[in-house]
């Protein structure tokens, strides 16, 4: 999560505004995009061509652009708060369009935030697409064929169950999954509503999240938020009688607000989640695609202060723009020698992470705030005990405590051969 999002926001998306295009579908295509990774990303074109259309056209009216270029990544999500099965799309597109007229440096263009009606008009053309899609393929028919169920029934069993909110397998099978909270009055749902926001036949459209092209930081939390993993641990408590207790992060519309398993409902929630093999869940669009012509005039450098080993950081703040000569793709002028390219890794290193999202640069002296560097590797046992005990630190591991009643499930036994690792 964290190592994505430092990566778009450092080596991909240019400082322009950004603004987040999320879409649900019906249930009939939840369950058949979940296996189906051609059906999913029919769907995801959908989506992208009809955003793209409505930032042409806007840009077009407004400066009369011939071919504006847009842009946009699209993080496929496949869960939803109560870790049910919900495959949606985070299209994350650049708020503006950039004019091709100079080839070497397109400029960009800020648009203004699309408008409730601009929002509905985009959901409305999906919804007419996806009725289209549906009645195409025949699966908007109740007895269509279902390949999963024929090939694999279980897997088709706990995808079914986790769309429609049941359980598929235990003693619990077929029941709705339980849900804890106060009800609330029918009269304060209208209150919800969100701007520009749409929904038409099942087709979901919310677009009331955007980051100003300088706020950096913000744009690395929201891409966080969109490659985060399903479950949060820090939501998820044990009860007393063993069932396992789910916080949703908001409150749903029922008043709603903590979901119940069993050990088992809860391990056939995540394997709902588990995307088939070959499921990109990560995609990117129009000028960020791998094999856009405007990628290299776009996309901006990694940091330069990268090291052989592929430790890379940022460039800092205000520092000025590369030469286009130098950018990923771009041919180097002809007086220039041709130079080796700079190794950098694609992964941040665990140090760079740590200093982003803790905001804890582990590797700056605590005396003379200088930069610590690795010196060697030292495995065995033996040495390491010495170097700490002549270093007055401690030299064996802390103990290992013994099980308590709370961290044991009914029914788990410590095998023999590992009981000494238990205590007595």
């Amino acid at each position: 999560m964290a190592d994505t999002a430092a990566h778009l926001v450092d080596r991909l998306l240019p400082r322009a505004p950004v603004r987040q295009w999320v879409l649900t579908v019906p249930f009939a295509l939840r369950y058949r995009m979940a296996y189906d990774a051609g059906l999913a990303a029919t769907v995801l074109q959908i989506l992208v061509r009809a955003v793209f259309a409505s930032l042409r056209r806007r840009a077009r009216a407004r400066w009369a652009i011939p071919d504006p270029l847009c842009g946009a990544v699209t993080f496929v999500q496949r869960f939803g708060d109560a870790l049910n099965l919900n495959v949606h799309f985070h299209l994350l597109a650049l708020d503006g369009v950039y004019d091709p007229g100079d080839p070497q440096a397109p400029r960009f263009r800020t648009l203004p935030p699309p408008d409730d009606e601009e929002v509905a008009r985009v959901c409305r053309r999906i919804a007419r697409r996806l009725a289209r899609l549906l009645e195409r393929r025949g699966l908007a028919e109740a007895d269509d064929v279902d390949p999963l169920h024929e090939e694999q029934p279980l897997l088709a069993g706990v995808y079914g169950a986790s769309v429609r909110g049941r359980i598929a397998t235990g003693r619990r099978a077929g029941r709705r999954v339980e849900r804890l909270g106060d009800r609330i009055d029918a009269e304060d749902l209208g209150a919800l509503a969100s701007p520009r926001c749409a929904s038409i036949s099942g087709v979901s459209l919310h677009a009331n999240v955007g980051v100003p092209a300088g706020d950096r930081l913000r744009l690395e939390r929201l891409c966080r938020y969109v490659a985060r993993s399903p479950l949060a641990a820090e939501r998820l408590s044990r009860l007393d009688d063993g069932r396992l207790l789910y916080r949703l992060k908001n409150r749903w519309r029922d008043g709603s607000t903590h979901v119940l398993f069993e050990p088992q409902e809860l391990l056939e929630k995540l394997v709902a989640l588990v995307p088939p093999p070959r499921f990109n869940l990560v995609r990117y669009h129009g000028v960020f695609a791998p094999r856009s012509a405007w990628r290299a005039a776009i996309v901006p450098l990694a940091a330069a202060s990268a090291s052989d080993h592929g430790a890379d950081r940022p460039a800092p703040a205000g520092a000025p723009a590369p030469d286009p000569g130098s950018r990923p793709g771009a041919m180097p002028p002809r007086r220039r020698p041709l130079a080796p390219p700079l190794r950098i890794s694609r992964y941040y290193t665990w140090a760079e992470l740590m200093r982003r999202v803790f905001a804890q640069d582990v590797l700056e002296c605590a005396h003379c705030h200088g930069r610590l560097r690795i010196l060697a590797a030292i495995h065995p046992p033996r040495t390491t005990r010495v170097i700490l005990e002549h270093l007055g630190l401690p030299s064996r591991a802390p103990p290992v405590a013994a099980a308590t009643a709370e961290h044991v499930f009914p029914g788990d036994d410590v095998a023999p051969e590992y009981a000494d690792d238990f205590g007595p």
